[in-house]
């Protein structure tokens, strides 16, 4: 359970840092992907994105 949690902790990172590039192809607009404003900052959470990879990544493993 605790390597699920620092995975999605990880995956939220990424996104946050790769934002601008992925917003461009589509992704964090998903329905599921929280945007909220807090001190001044734009701030997403984008759920749906990171589930969407996340499957996409288990069947490529599960395929290969």
């Amino acid at each position: 359970m605790l390597r699920w949690i620092v995975l999605l902790l990880i995956t939220l990172v990424v996104f946050d840092a790769l934002q601008p590039w992925l917003r461009r192809v589509g992704l964090g607009r998903l329905p599921g992907d929280l945007h909220f404003r807090w001190r001044g900052r734009e701030r997403s959470l984008p759920v749906g994105s990171a589930v969407l990879l996340s499957l996409l990544g288990w069947l490529i493993a599960r395929l290969w």
